[in-house]
């Protein structure tokens, strides 16, 4: 794109970095990729969704500056990107966050004039998504002309990671062998999964969940630390048979993965981008030599800057645990 004159920020969603990772499992006789979703306009891969749930409704006049009302329930990553496209084309956006959001996001969102609800009580697995859901509910219907996106069920949100899924086969001329998807709506998961299945790639899709999660588990929720990955409901986008494999990984896994990725790769990503480098190293010793292993990284770490990337924060909740990735060999080809 840096060639390209391009007509507003928003025209920079999409066409990531697809990026090969050398040094992240030394020895390893597969290649690794990475889809580094930091470098859309909002710092995510939600920026992908709400561009196709909210755009096509702009443009057809459906939603119309000084009258409409947005109102979408988000863990932090939606509603920014859902609150820079509010922001471009100057439509009010009330956004229903909760006591896991950090305070960066909530900043950003603020500084888009974004009007950030934060839903403070868990229900009874001390999980937030059911209360935020409802409180979005009481919102829609007490607000004229509002419109919820609904991310947990709009086929637009999976539909716009068919592109997602393309920009990937097309630099690896469709030698995509593993992909690795973190969870929370499965947007993702879904319309990359249906990509590759409807052009035969062949790739088998990996579902990286959260323990605690409902998403692929029938026990009852469970209280997570990070935000934006797993669900404590399971929402009406998810596909079950999407996947091929469904790895739960925990919150440490993700801390690791994290970690990893910065001291061996120079390269800081969101929480759950952790829990695809986790995932993809339960499985590495049955995958066959010579795969491609694509990871989606879904946001950058600079919002986990007080959580996954503070060590007072790690050792509160994990105990002492940096051994596990300060010892590592690091150095990438000059």
């Amino acid at each position: 794109m840096a060639d390209q004159l391009l007509k507003g920020i928003l025209a920079t969603i999409g066409n990531t970095p697809l990026v090969e990772l050398e040094c992240l499992f030394p020895g390893f006789r597969s290649r690794v990729f990475a889809k580094i979703e930091r470098f859309n306009p909002g710092g995510s891969i939600k920026d992908r969704p709400a561009a196709a749930m909210l755009l096509d409704r702009i443009r057809d006049g459906e939603l119309e500056p000084g009258r409409s009302v947005v109102v979408e329930s988000s863990s932090g990553n939606m509603a920014i990107g859902l609150a820079q496209i509010c922001r471009y084309y100057g439509l009010r956006f009330i956004c229903v966050v909760d006591a896991k959001t950090t305070e960066q996001n909530v900043a950003i969102l603020e500084a888009f004039q974004a009007e950030v609800q934060v839903v403070k009580e868990p229900d009874a697995s001390g999980e937030y998504l059911a209360n935020r859901l409802r409180r979005v509910q009481e919102l829609v219907a007490s607000t004229p002309n509002a419109y919820w996106p609904n991310q947990y069920a709009n086929p637009a949100n999976a539909k716009a990671h068919h592109r997602t899924m393309r920009e990937v086969a097309e630099v690896l001329a469709g030698k995509v062998d593993y992909l690795f998807c973190a969870t929370s709506t499965t947007g993702t998961l879904c319309g990359c999964a249906a990509y590759a299945r409807e052009f035969n790639l062949g790739t088998r899709i990996v579902a990286v969940d959260a323990v605690g999660s409902v998403l692929f588990d029938d026990g009852p929720p469970t209280r997570r630390l990070l935000p934006g990955h797993g669900a404590s409901v399971r929402p009406p986008l998810l596909d079950p048979d999407a996947p091929d494999e469904v790895v739960h990984v925990t919150d440490l896994d993700c801390v690791i993965g994290c970690r990893r990725l910065a001291t061996r790769e120079a390269i800081l990503a969101g929480g759950s981008s952790g829990g695809t480098v986790a995932a993809l190293d339960k499985l590495r010793g049955r995958i066959p030599p010579g795969s491609n292993c694509v990871l989606i990284l879904a946001d950058g770490g600079d919002r986990y800057l007080d959580t996954v990337y503070s060590d007072a924060w790690v050792q509160e909740h994990f105990g002492e645990v940096s051994y596990l990735w300060k010892d590592e060999p690091v150095g990438g080809e000059a």
